[in-house]
């Protein structure tokens, strides 16, 4: 990479980081208004009446079970989000010319705008870790598989979000791609029940659901513990997150609602 290179990327991750980072009360105020109450209902209130959920040794209380699907929620959401949103406004105010005119590569643009979405989505998802450990005690079991999986999930979904961000053709597109794709998904992912509880084809189904990896793996992290083998869902998380920024990077080479 060349000085210049380097210059621009940093220059354009920095920006998309001070974006979101200079307006809190949009960024941080939301997931911590949504979790405090995700904890409150789903961990103290009907967490006594469900009890423990077992994964194959004691039961975890369920406030503790459901505390890495959250924060997978949070995190993705949010990186999803932030990607989508600048390459979106950037393309609705035409100032995103500007960066494609600059002596920069595609490939550091794309890896730009997909480090400013991940580095959001994992302050979101530390955000909502903290906010669990005041309902709960929070350990953490395996700290390089849990940095691991939040790493490849942000910039997973932060690579989505580019592709969102060039596919939509008004603001209702960004809403309707997170609202009514990313968080169902989420929520039919394992987040507040144990797959291998559902009786049969649902259990099957829901292994169709890349969700399922993600929040087990996050889950691994935090308690040592998961329905599917980490190591499998890491590797397979990984090659896609690298297929969707080469796939990234091949839109913009070709223009791909850059331009009319």
């Amino acid at each position: 990479m060349t000085l210049s290179g380097l210059t621009g990327f940093k220059t354009l991750a920095r920006r998309e980081i001070l974006r979101f980072i200079r307006r809190p009360r949009n960024t941080f105020v939301p997931p911590f208004v949504t979790n405090v109450l995700y904890f409150s209902v789903f961990g103290v209130i009907l967490g006594d009446r469900v009890g423990g959920i077992r994964l194959g040794g004691d039961p975890i209380p369920y406030i503790l079970f459901i505390l890495p699907g959250l924060v997978v929620l949070g995190a993705i959401s949010n990186a999803f989000e932030n990607a989508s949103f600048s390459i979106f406004h950037g393309r609705w105010n035409d100032y995103i010319e500007e960066t494609l005119t600059s002596p920069m590569s595609y490939s550091r643009m794309v890896v730009a705008y997909i480090v400013a979405g991940a580095t959001r989505g994992l302050l979101v998802g530390s955000l909502i870790a903290v906010i669990g450990a005041f309902f709960t005690p929070v350990g953490v079991e395996r700290p390089l598989y849990l940095v691991a999986f939040a790493l490849v999930i942000t910039l997973l979904f932060s690579s989505f979000g580019v592709v969102g961000g060039l596919w939509a053709d008004d603001w209702d597109n960004l809403t309707m791609m997170n609202q009514f794709i990313v968080r169902p998904l989420v929520f039919f992912g394992g987040v507040f029940y144990a797959v291998r509880e559902l009786p049969s084809p649902y259990q099957e189904l829901s292994m169709l659901n890349p969700m399922v990896y993600m929040v087990n793996g996050v889950r691994y992290g935090f308690l040592g513990v998961s329905e599917v083998d980490p190591n499998w869902s890491l590797a397979v998380l990984s090659a896609l997150t690298a297929a969707i920024l080469a796939l990234d990077v091949v839109l913009f080479k070709r223009g791909y609602g850059l331009t009319d």
